[in-house]
């Protein structure tokens, strides 16, 4: 037994021709540009290579703004006056100061006085520091004399200042680091 046709409506085509076209047949799709896909794929992957190239150089510039620099010693001991007694930042600081055994009492009593007259007396107490010296570096230390100058100031007018003789001994610890402050007599 042979299996039946459904029966549809339509004449089967003849054998070996051609089917009848109808008349209300769809267009005839043109086939799909295989090129200008590959073309615009190869052009999204160098797009894409070249933002990732992008983001890999923006985080090496970054990281090479940002990065804490202790090859010097008088530029670690003026990193840490600005981080100290300038932004008046423990973290900031702790960065250029020594991991343990930091011995910098003296200048933590010079900024709770600078701190204390700023809110007794209403006024802005400011430190600039000069002539940053670096005495010889034998094993792994070293000494930089600093003078600070310690300004008040009050309405924009000048109403006291003094300059302290200070030494900051430095160790080097993966960089050098201030370990302890002393003022001079």
């Amino acid at each position: 037994m042979q299996p039946q046709e459904p029966v549809t409506g339509d004449t089967p085509p003849p054998p070996g021709g051609a089917a009848p076209v109808a008349a209300s047949a769809a267009p005839v799709k043109k086939p799909r540009n295989r090129r200008l896909r590959l073309w615009l794929a190869l052009g999204a992957g160098i797009v894409a290579l070249l933002c990732l190239g992008g983001v890999g150089v923006a985080v090496l510039l970054y990281d090479e703004e940002t990065k804490i620099e202790r090859a010097d010693p008088d530029q670690v001991t003026s990193s840490f006056l600005r981080a100290y007694l300038v932004n008046r930042s423990d973290d900031e600081a702790a960065l250029y100061s020594c991991k343990s055994d930091a011995q910098l009492g003296q200048i933590a009593s010079l900024r709770t006085e600078m701190v204390d007259r700023e809110q007794n007396f209403g006024t802005t107490v400011t430190a600039v520091w000069e002539s940053l010296r670096v005495s010889g570096t034998t094993d792994g230390s070293t000494s930089v004399s600093v003078d600070l100058v310690i300004t008040g100031s009050k309405g924009g007018q000048q109403v006291s200042s003094r300059t302290e003789p200070w030494m900051f001994g430095l160790l080097d610890q993966d960089g050098w680091r201030v370990c302890s402050a002393t003022r001079k007599a």
